[in-house]
C-alpha cells in the first residue's frame, strides 16, 4: 500500500508545473511576439500578453509571403515540409520493413552480411554522405524535385534493426500455422505481421515525421526554387535577413505554424507511440 504524503505529494506537483512552465514559457513567447507589431519586442518590458495584430500577420504569413522568405507563403513552405515529411516517413517504414521480414523470414546466401552492411550505415549519417548523394542527385536530374528532397532520405537503418528486432520475437507457431492454413508470404505478412507491428508502426511514424520536418540541410542544398522550399529553411531566411534588422514578430508566427503539424501528429498518435516504445509481449 502507499501511503499517503501530502506534503511529498505537494512537493512533487510543485515541481512538475515549475517543469512545465519552464518548458512552455519560450513557446508563450514566440505566441504572443506573433500577435504584435514589428516593434513590440524591442520594447522594454517585453509584452507578456497577446495583441492586436494576430489576424494581419498571420494572413500575411499564410497567404502573403514575405521578400525575407523568398516571397513564397509560409501556407506553400509548410505543403512543402508536410510532402517532405509524408513521403520520407512512408518510404522509410515501407523499405525498412520489407527489409526486415526478408531479413528474418527468408533464407538466402550472405543474409546477415547484408543486415550488417544496412546496421553499418548508421555510422553514415546525411552530413557525412552529402557530398556524393548531392552528386548523384545532380547527375539524375533531380535538384528542384519533390524526389530529391525525399528519395536519398528515405532509406533507414534504424528502423530496419527495430523491425528485425521486433520479427525475432514473434513465435514460431504462428508461423507454422500460417503454413499448415496454406499462408503464402504476402499473406503472412499482410495478415499477422502488419497487425502485430501496429505500435512500432505507429511509434516509428512520429519520430521519422518530426525528422521529415525538420530537415534544414539537405533541403538547403538540393532546392533553389523557392516555390520547394520548406517551413524551417523560410524560418532560417528570416532570422538571417542581411542588413535589415530580423521581422521577429514573424518569425515568431511563423515558428508558431511550423510547431502545429508536429504537435497534432503526437496528441492524436500519443497512446500508440507509448505502447510501441514500452510494450514487450504482443
Amino acid at each position: 500500500m502507499v501511503e499517503n504524503r501530502p506534503i511529498l505529494t505537494f512537493f512533487t506537483h510543485a515541481i512538475l508545473i515549475a517543469g512545465v512552465l519552464f518548458l512552455c514559457f519560450p513557446v508563450w513567447m514566440a505566441l504572443v511576439a506573433s500577435t504584435h507589431g514589428p516593434g513590440a519586442l524591442s520594447q522594454s518590458p517585453i509584452p507578456l500578453w497577446f495583441g492586436d495584430q494576430a489576424w494581419e500577420n498571420y494572413s500575411q504569413l499564410l497567404a502573403g509571403g514575405l521578400p525575407e522568405a523568398g516571397g513564397v507563403p509560409i501556407g506553400m513552405m509548410m505543403f512543402n515540409s508536410l510532402i517532405m515529411a509524408l513521403v520520407i516517413t512512408f518510404g522509410k517504414i515501407f523499405i525498412s520493413i520489407l527489409s526486415a521480414y526478408a531479413i528474418v523470414y527468408f533464407r538466402f546466401p550472405f543474409r546477415m552480411g547484408f543486415f550488417w552492411m544496412i546496421f553499418v550505415t548508421l555510422m553514415l549519417p546525411v552530413e557525412v554522405r552529402i557530398l556524393p548523394t548531392f552528386d548523384v542527385v545532380v547527375k539524375m536530374g533531380l535538384l528542384n524535385t519533390y524526389a530529391g528532397l525525399t528519395v536519398p532520405l528515405i532509406a533507414s537503418a534504424t528502423a530496419t534493426f527495430l523491425f528485425r528486432q521486433f520479427f525475432l520475437t514473434v513465435p514460431d507457431e504462428l508461423v507454422e500455422a500460417a503454413r499448415i492454413d496454406r499462408a503464402g508470404p504476402i499473406r503472412f505478412f499482410k495478415d499477422i505481421l502488419l497487425p502485430l507491428s501496429r505500435t512500432n508502426i505507429a511509434a516509428l511514424f512520429i519520430i521519422l515525421f518530426i525528422y521529415g520536418w525538420n530537415q534544414y540541410l539537405w533541403p538547403l542544398l538540393i532546392t533553389t526554387d523557392e516555390s520547394l522550399y520548406t517551413v524551417v529553411m523560410g524560418i532560417q531566411r528570416m532570422v538571417n535577413s542581411g542588413e535589415s534588422l530580423p521581422v521577429w514578430h514573424y518569425i515568431m508566427g511563423t515558428a508558431v505554424l511550423a510547431m502545429i503539424p508536429p504537435v497534432l501528429v503526437v496528441v492524436l498518435m500519443q497512446k500508440l507511440f507509448v505502447k510501441g516504445l514500452v510494450e514487450s509481449e504482443k
